[in-house]
């Protein structure tokens, strides 16, 4: 708990000295449909609603189960403060039927809980495109045009603090798993030319548990077109509870600047156990954003307002 608190230190003070600018953008910035997460908040002011349903089948050949059911992604996510700050609630509700296969007769266990449930804040501490403004095209140069940009392998950089809710006898969670335990994770975002962007989550999760868990996402996502992204994606989970290697491939399609839909595939490459979901998404964000207007800009409106009021 002390490292914890450490880090949670470092992150406060972070907060503080920070001076980035996230950016605010004019269409819903989603983290779905991967289980990554952006580097960027959704912006001050701005309420954001992420949930997705999704149906599942896991196959343990070794130990001759099944699982089959559904469940549900949900995420609220609120920019507050600073436009680089960030508190969000995530988690995922599953019911499913576990079917124990070792026998002769084969027996049903209907379960439900939440996989997962968190609250926590993350904070963009480096935006190398703060400032940045649109690069002009080279007019005398179709290759300059076309060539490979070093500055964009410089990707921003977020962190992220907060804590799980365990409830007790949770079959989708280890044992003796409970209570209050620590997140914490860093992100980065690449964003490359002609539509390309590759996200990276480094996660601690369940700190201080007999069953810390370790991840690592790879997320690379490409526009088609102005509404229509593909992406695939690779999660690498390590525990002893459970660990597995994931990819996921989908798409998603922008129905008007605030609103999202998604849909992906979930599988593994192993029995132990295999893996297999698919989900159908949507996101949308109750825009309150509003601009700041520069401090010499308000200090000109207040002096021409002034002799306005003297003329008259």
């Amino acid at each position: 708990m002390n490292t914890y608190k450490s880090l949670l230190f470092v992150f406060l003070l972070t907060i503080l000295h920070g001076n980035c600018l996230a950016q605010y953008t004019e269409v819903i910035n989603s983290n779905r449909p991967g289980v990554s997460r952006s580097a960027f908040s959704v912006g001050t002011n701005v309420v954001q609603f992420e949930a997705g349903p999704y149906i599942l089948n896991e196959e343990h050949t070794p130990l001759r189960y099944e699982v089959s059911g559904f469940g549900i992604d949900y995420a609220l996510r609120y920019g507050f403060l600073f436009e680089q700050l960030e508190l969000n609630l995530e988690g995922t509700y599953q019911n499913d039927t576990f079917t124990d296969n070792r026998s002769a007769i084969s027996q049903e266990d209907k379960r439900s809980n939440f996989k997962r449930n968190a609250i926590g804040v993350k904070y963009l501490v480096y935006d190398p495109y703060k400032n940045a403004g649109e690069e002009k095209p080279n007019l005398y140069s179709w290759r300059a045009n076309r060539a490979f940009k070093w500055k964009s392998l410089i990707p921003a950089v977020a962190v992220y603090a907060g804590v799980n809710f365990d409830t007790k006898e949770n079959p989708y969670t280890a044992p003796d798993v409970e209570g209050i335990s620590p997140k914490v994770m860093i992100a980065s975002q690449n964003n490359f030319a002609s539509g390309w962007v590759m996200v990276i989550n480094l996660v601690a999760d369940r700190i201080g548990t007999d069953f810390p868990e370790y991840e690592y996402l790879v997320t690379i996502t490409k526009s088609i077109n102005q509404k229509l992204v593909v992406f695939g994606e690779t999660q690498g989970i390590k525990s002893d509870f459970y660990a597995d290697n994931l990819f996921r491939l989908g798409g998603a399609y922008l129905f008007g600047k605030d609103f999202q839909l998604d849909t992906a595939l979930t599988f593994n490459a192993k029995d132990t156990p295999s893996v297999f979901s698919v989900n159908f998404g949507a996101s949308y964000r109750l825009d309150f954003h509003e601009d700041k207007k520069p401090k010499n800009d308000m200090a000109k409106k207040q002096r021409k307002q002034a002799k306005t009021r003297k003329k008259n």
